[in-house]
């Protein structure tokens, strides 16, 4: 299986990229901030061990938006590499009260704020985010999607994906605009949304999974901890293993803030399971 995917038929990346939710802060949005040089040391390292996606969002921000994730990025990368794809996501308004949703004619507003953090005159992919921590099943994002493809034909995105959605999502978006890629909460402990990952593979889209090593939560599962034993490696990279092993249309985008982390992460791309690790795995 190739150890690159072409994104949207013209984006070659590694299928092992970076996160950069947890740059701004250790424990997740809106939560008191790092340190920002040692996210850019980051960002920095990451790029040296090959990681040639990235995915950020202007609303990766540590407690009263002191270091955000776009700015770390610009700060550290700029002049970005020739090679370098930054994905994106737009849709949810975060505030004091909660999480709310954009509309339709908040897009071009989202798409701006982000081109003006990254520092670039076209994104390389723009997700549409829908719903909370499960797809919002029955909810049309036709209208979201549709202002999205607008700023698509006016050339300030190149490619668009989708984002915490359905298969029936998928289809409605794809009738509107190509869909590249979508990004889902699936990991080892976590298969859901199997039937998202088979449509995307039947049809050469990108399946980019968040949470690809849980989420902050170890993942916690005998059939990853007997397969890690016998590689001599960590359940988390067994569990990025297994991500990029269970499909060639699958990314996998570690995040986090520390140097030692992003190590063991990449680590994981030498690992090759065998048919009797994929067996155990199953």
């Amino acid at each position: 299986m190739s150890n690159t995917f072409r994104l949207g038929g013209d984006l070659n990346v590694n299928r092992l990229g970076f996160g950069a939710m947890r740059l701004p802060s250790k424990d997740g949005m809106g939560r008191p901030a790092r340190d920002p040089e040692a996210g850019r040391a980051v960002l920095r390292r990451a790029v040296e061990l090959g990681v040639d996606h990235i995915d950020t969002a202007d609303f990766y921000i540590s407690h009263g938006g002191a270091v955000r994730a776009n700015t770390l990025i610009r700060e550290a990368l700029s002049l970005y590499p020739a090679n370098l794809v930054i994905a994106t996501k737009v849709g949810p308004i975060i505030r004091p009260d909660g999480l709310h949703h954009g509309t339709p004619s908040d897009m071009r507003g989202f798409v701006e704020t982000n081109l003006d953090g990254l520092g670039v005159d076209r994104l390389d992919l723009v997700y549409l985010r829908v719903g909370a921590m499960t797809p919002p099943h029955g909810e049309s994002l036709a209208e979201r999607f549709e202002a999205l493809a607008a700023l698509r034909e006016e050339g300030l995105i190149r490619h668009l994906g989708l984002s915490n959605v359905d298969t029936a999502h998928l289809a409605e978006a794809r009738a509107i605009a190509p869909v590249a890629a979508v990004q889902n909460q699936f990991h080892a402990a976590q298969r859901d949304d199997a039937d998202v990952l088979a449509a995307c593979e039947d049809s050469g889209i990108a399946f980019v999974p968040f949470f690809p090593v849980g989420g902050g939560r170890e993942l916690d599962d005998e059939r990853l901890a007997k397969v890690a034993a016998r590689h001599n490696a960590t359940v988390s990279q067994i569990g990025l293993a297994w991500l990029l092993a269970s499909s060639p249309v699958t990314l996998a985008i570690p995040g986090t803030g520390s140097l030692a982390h992003l190590e063991e992460n990449m680590a994981a791309a030498t690992i090759t399971l065998s048919e009797e690790d994929l067996a155990d795995l199953a």
